[in-house]
């Protein structure tokens, strides 16, 4: 895998795995609400190619708490 993408397709990789182990029973809910901000936060930018040009990552929709 080229370089560029091993960062993000590694944290990519946690995040589902985190997903997938916060679905089971018995996940340890505190260990998943702990960590997943942290990794999410880790995500390096994107590698070129995977959004189209011109795609604005903080353009979108107000969600609760956001905007005037």
């Amino acid at each position: 895998m080229c370089p560029q993408y091993e960062d993000f397709h590694r944290t990519i990789l946690l995040l589902g795995d985190l997903s997938l182990y916060a679905d089971r029973p018995g996940a340890d809910l505190d260990f998943v609400h702990a960590i997943s901000p942290s990794l999410a936060a880790s995500l390096p930018e994107p590698p070129p190619g995977i959004f189209p040009p011109g795609y604005d990552l903080n353009d979108g929709p107000d969600y609760s708490g956001e905007g005037a």
